[in-house]
C-alpha cells in the first residue's frame, strides 16, 4: 500500500523533472548528458579489476614484479626472433624454389634474382619513412645513448617498434644480397618491448618509475640472446655446433698464427672503419648523393637491385657462394674439414664445387674475392634507410678471412716443407672462428664476441687462441683514437653519448670541470633560517642542495635533500618558530667529491657508474660548485649539436 501511495508523487516528480529540462537550453542538457559517466558492464569491470588485484598480491608474495616483467621480456622476444627467423625462411625458400623452376630461362631468373630482393628492401624503406623514420639503421648507437641517461622517447615508442619489426623482416626476406643482419635492430626491439613492460607493470603496481635503465640493460642482454641463444653459459644446443677434436685443438707454433690473423683482422677492420666513415661524411655532403635519398624507396631499390646484379650466380656471384643464405655461409666456413685435402673426394668436390669451387676459380682465390667484393659491397649497403644490423655480415667476413688463412696453412704445413714436420691436425674451421670474432671485436671495439664465438659453436677448447686474436685485433683498431663502427654512426647522427664524442673531439678529454661549472652555485650555510632556505627552494630546482660551513669559510659540510627543506619549511610555519636548518634538517655526508681539474670524462664516469643525480666539486674542501645529470645531458647535447 505504502509503495502504491509513493507511485503518484514519484510520476510527479519526474514531471516536474522533464518540464525543468524542456524548460532549460539545449546546450544545458548536452553538457549534463556528457557530464554522467556511463560504463558497460560495470560488475565484470569490477570483477575482473578484483581478480587483477588478488592476482597481483599473489604473484609479488611469491617474488617481485619486475621478475614476472624479466621473464614475460625473455619469452617474447624468443617467440618474436622465431617467428621472425621462420618467416624469413619461408620466404627465402620460396624465392629458391622460383629460381630453380625457372632454370633455362636466363632473363626469368635474372629478373627473379634482382626484383624480389629490390621489391622487398623498396617496400621496407618506404613504409619505414612514412610510419616512423626513427626505426631505419640499426638502433644499437640509439640504444647506448639511452643507456647513458640521455631521454629518446621517440625511440621507444610502439608505432617505432611496429614499423621496425616490419622493415626488419624486409630486410632479411632479400637475403644474402643484401647482406645484413638482424641482431642490433633485434636489441632495440627488445628495449622498446622493454619499456613498454616496465611502464605496464609500474602501473599494476601503482608506482611512477622515473627511470628504466636497468630493464634496458636486461632487454639488450635479451636482445642478443635471442638472435643467437648464447647468454653468458654454454646453451643446451649451440646455433653452429662444431666437432673440433679437444685431444689436439691446436699445436703449439699455430699461437704465433693465432696472433698473426688478429694482426691481420685488426688491419682489415682499420680498412672498414675508415671506408664506412667516408661513405657517412660523402652521404651527407655530396649534393648527387643527397637528392638520390630524397626518396628512400626508389634509392633502396637501386642500390640492392646493383648488389643483386653483383651476386647473380651464374655471373660474378658463383665466385662468391651467393646461394648460399648468410647461415649456410656461417655454417660452411665453420666447417671442420680441410677442403684442398678433400678435392680427390668425388662427392666433396661435387658439393663444394657447387657452391664455393669453381672450373673457373680455385677454392681459395674464390674465398678472396669473396672477401674483397662483400667489404665494400658491405660498405654500400650500410647507406640503405633500413632496419639492418651490421655485427653478422662482419662476423661471416671474418670467418671468411680467417677460412683463408686456415685452408693456407693446412695445405702449406701437409706437405711438410715447414719445419719437415706433417701437420695434418689443423683445421681451417677453427681460423675461421677466430677470424670472425676477431674482425666483428675490431669493429665495434669489445670483445664480448670472443666469448660469443665460444657460445656459437659450444666448444671451449679453442677460446685462447680466439682471445688472443680479438685482443690483438681491437689493439690494433683502436689505436690512433679511431671511433669504432657504432661510434661513427652517433656521431653521424650527433647523438649526446660522451664516448663518440670524444673519438669526435679528442680535446674533450682534457676539459676541466671547472670550464663547465656555473659560476653562481646554489648553497646553504649550515645555520640557515628560514628565509634563506625559502628563497633557496624557490630559486633552484636540485634535488640535493649542498651546505657550507660559514659564508666566509666555504668549507663544504654535506648536502641536505630538497625534502627535508620542505619539511623544515612546514615546521617552521605550522610551529611558528625561527629554527635554523641544521637543527630539524638531516646534512648528509658527501661520499665521492670531484676536484675543479678533473676532466669531463671523468665526470660522467663517476656519475653513471656510481649512478649519482649530484656531483659537488671542492678545492682543498672548499665548495666549488656542483655538477647536476641534467646539467651533464646539456653538455653532451650541445657538443653533440657543435659537431
Amino acid at each position: 500500500m505504502k509503495q502504491l501511495e509513493e507511485l503518484p508523487e514519484r510520476k510527479r516528480d519526474q514531471h516536474e523533472n522533464v518540464q525543468e529540462s524542456e524548460k532549460q537550453p539545449l546546450s544545458s542538457v548536452k553538457s549534463s548528458v556528457f557530464l554522467v559517466q556511463w560504463k558497460p558492464c560495470r560488475e565484470t569491470h569490477s570483477t575482473v579489476k578484483d581478480f587483477l588485484l588478488k592476482l597481483q598480491r599473489c604473484l609479488g608474495a611469491v617474488c617481485g614484479m619486475q621478475w614476472y616483467a624479466y621473464a614475460t621480456l625473455g619469452i617474447t622476444m624468443a617467440l618474436l626472433s622465431f617467428l621472425m627467423d621462420f618467416s624469413v625462411a619461408k620466404m627465402l625458400g620460396a624465392q629458391q624454389w622460383l629460381y630453380g623452376q625457372l632454370e633455362g630461362n636466363f632473363l626469368l631468373q635474372f629478373l627473379c634474382w634482382t626484383l624480389y630482393p629490390a621489391c622487398l628492401c623498396a617496400l621496407a624503406a618506404t613504409f619505414c619513412q612514412s610510419i616512423c623514420p626513427f626505426s631505419t639503421g640499426s638502433g644499437i648507437p640509439e640504444v647506448r645513448t639511452m643507456l647513458a641517461g640521455i631521454d629518446m622517447p621517440l625511440y621507444l615508442s610502439l608505432t617505432n617498434m611496429f614499423s621496425k619489426f616490419l622493415g626488419l623482416f624486409c630486410t632479411l626476406a632479400a637475403g644474402s644480397t643484401v647482406f645484413l643482419g638482424k641482431v642490433g635492430p633485434f636489441v632495440h626491439l627488445s628495449t622498446m618491448f622493454a619499456a613498454y613492460l616496465d611502464n605496464m607493470f609500474s602501473l599494476l603496481q601503482g608506482i611512477k618509475k622515473e627511470k628504466t635503465s636497468d630493464m634496458l640493460v636486461v632487454a639488450a642482454a635479451v636482445g642478443v640472446a635471442s638472435c643467437f641463444g648464447a647468454p653468458v653459459s654454454e646453451t643446451v644446443q649451440a646455433l653452429f655446433k662444431t666437432n673440433f677434436p679437444s685431444a689436439l685443438p691446436f699445436y703449439p707454433l699455430e699461437i704465433v698464427l693465432f696472433a698473426f690473423l688478429g694482426l691481420l683482422c685488426g688491419a682489415v677492420g682499420c680498412c672498414y672503419l675508415f671506408c664506412h666513415r667516408w661513405i657517412l661524411q660523402f652521404t651527407k655532403t655530396n649534393p648527387l648523393f643527397i637528392r638520390m635519398q630524397t626518396e628512400k624507396g626508389l634509392y633502396s631499390a637501386g642500390v640492392v637491385f646493383f648488389l643483386a646484379c653483383l651476386t647473380f650466380p651464374p655471373s660474378t656471384g658463383q665466385y662468391m657462394a651467393s646461394e648460399y643464405t648468410t647461415k649456410e655461409l656461417l655454417t660452411s666456413l665453420l666447417d671442420c674439414r680441410q677442403w684442398s685435402s678433400l678435392s680427390h673426394n668425388a662427392s666433396v668436390h661435387q658439393e663444394l664445387s657447387l657452391k664455393w669451387n669453381t672450373s673457373e676459380m680455385p677454392l681459395l682465390l674464390s674465398l678472396a674475392f669473396f672477401l674483397l667484393m662483400k667489404i665494400w659491397m658491405l660498405v654500400l649497403a650500410c647507406t640503405l634507410p633500413l632496419p639492418a644490423g651490421y655485427f653478422m655480415p662482419m662476423f661471416v667476413l671474418g670467418a671468411a678471412g680467417g677460412r683463408l688463412l686456415g685452408e693456407g696453412v693446412a695445405h702449406v704445413f701437409s706437405t711438410g716443407v715447414v719445419f719437415g714436420h706433417h701437420w695434418d691436425s689443423v683445421y681451417p674451421g677453427v681460423y675461421a672462428l677466430a677470424g670472425a670474432a676477431a674482425l666483428s671485436g675490431a669493429v665495434t671495439h669489445t670483445l664480448s664476441p670472443a666469448l660469443l664465438a665460444v657460445e656459437l659453436t659450444g666448444q671451449f677448447s679453442h677460446a685462447v687462441p680466439i682471445l688472443l686474436a680479438t685482443l690483438l685485433a681491437n689493439g690494433l683498431a683502436r689505436s690512433g683514437n679511431r671511433p669504432s663502427f657504432y661510434d661513427a654512426i652517433s656521431i653521424n647522427k650527433k647523438l649526446p653519448h660522451l664516448p663518440s664524442l670524444v673519438k669526435a673531439y679528442p680535446q674533450i678529454s682534457l676539459t676541466t670541470v671547472a670550464h663547465i661549472l656555473e659560476k653562481d652555485s646554489v648553497q646553504l650555510q649550515k645555520a640557515a633560517g628560514p628565509e634563506e632556505v625559502r628563497h633557496i627552494v624557490v630559486a633552484s630546482v636540485q634535488l640535493q642542495i649542498p651546505v657550507v660551513d660559514s659564508e666566509d669559510s666555504q668549507i663544504l659540510v654535506g648536502f641536505v635533500q630538497r625534502s627535508e627543506l620542505l619539511k623544515f619549511l612546514h615546521h617552521c610555519k605550522t610551529q611558528n618558530l625561527q629554527q635554523q636548518m641544521d637543527d630539524v634538517c638531516c646534512i648528509q655526508p658527501v661520499s665521492s667529491l670531484l676536484s675543479p681539474s678533473s676532466t669531463v670524462d671523468m665526470a660522467y664516469s663517476m656519475m653513471s657508474v656510481l649512478e649519482l643525480q649530484t656531483l659537488f666539486v671542492a678545492d682543498k674542501g672548499k665548495l666549488v660548485g656542483c655538477l647536476t645529470w641534467s646539467k651533464m645531458k646539456e653538455i653532451l647535447q650541445a657538443l653533440a649539436k657543435e659537431n
